[in-house]
């Protein structure tokens, strides 16, 4: 989870910048004049390009899922009965949660109890679960997980994130340009260009970093609703029984020579306590199952 978030991160800046590169060539920032900068401009080229940015990342998560988690997608006309069963599932729960149709479902070779969602709409996702969770999760257990990832469908969280990171996208973008543009006055006209061009791809880096940390909080919140679905789904018994697994895992012990997994899987989640809690796009596994303890409107 944690190099599917990563690269989705990475990605995202990689198409902001390229979209700097080539619009510094094209000579297409058109928000720059003899007067200085025309603030609306500015604001609209960030805003078309900031969300540019984050849907064609969103169009290429499955693909990129596959191809950095090394992923087989279950074909339901030929798989093992094991296949099936996991496919079987995931179609029991979409239609529950009433999706246009069953996601992809798909396997990878991981020991880490892991499991995610993710593609550009309802009709188009994917759920991707590892052998890890497959051979240690009993079934109980393994349906809250699929109930959780299918609310995140249902949720939409996948488009919902991507507005939240298209709307931090256009404010990177806005501020890195005027503060680069300030900057450049502080030096010789003739090599204007190249500063303006440096700082704004140096900023736009850092401030996506910093911008990181409103876009984790927003998905915290989002995993508590997913939580709620994923009860209304598969029970409350079951998510909470989920989430327990996924901490038995994290707080045991692991044998001697075993390294512990840098992710808690599905839900992405460290118990321990440290600044870098703010990048974390889960609450932590404690918090959560407590928040479902104390739903009574769940059976």
């Amino acid at each position: 989870m944690a190099k599917r978030i990563f690269l989705f991160l990475l990605v995202n800046i990689l198409v902001m910048v390229t979209i700097t590169i080539v619009t510094t060539v094209l000579g297409v920032n058109h928000y720059l004049s003899a007067k200085g900068i025309n603030y609306i401009s500015l604001m609209i080229f960030c805003l078309i390009w900031g969300f540019g940015g984050a849907f064609i990342s969103l169009a290429i998560s499955r693909w990129i899922a596959k191809f950095s988690m090394g992923i087989t997608a279950i074909n339901p006309e030929n798989c093992t009965p094991e296949e099936r069963n996991l496919y079987n599932r995931v179609a029991k729960l979409a239609q529950k949660a009433g999706l246009p149709n069953t996601p992809e479902v798909g396997i990878y070779e991981s020991p880490d109890l892991n499991a995610f969602a993710t593609g550009p709409s309802k009709s188009r996702s994917l759920v991707a679960v590892s052998t890890g969770l497959l051979q240690k999760m009993d079934s109980h257990e393994i349906d809250g997980v699929l109930a959780h990832e299918i609310s995140h469908i249902a949720n939409g969280d996948m488009v919902t994130m991507t507005l939240v990171q298209g709307v931090v996208n256009a404010f990177v973008m806005f501020f890195a340009r005027i503060i680069a543009f300030a900057t450049t006055q502080f030096v010789k006209e003739d090599i204007r260009p190249l500063v303006n061009f440096v700082v704004v791809t140096v900023l736009e880096i850092l401030l996506s970093i910093l911008g990181s940390i409103a876009v984790a909080w927003f998905s915290r919140k989002r995993e508590f609703k997913a939580d709620l679905g994923g009860a209304q789904l598969a029970g409350k018994s079951s998510m909470i029984s989920a989430l327990a697994a996924l901490q038995r895992a994290y707080e045991n012990p692991l044998p001697e020579g075993e390294e512990t997994p840098k992710s808690i899987a599905a839900f992405k989640i460290s118990n321990k306590s440290s600044f870098l809690e703010i990048f974390s796009t889960h609450p932590p596994l404690e918090v959560r199952i407590q928040a479902l303890k104390q739903n009574n409107l769940i059976m």
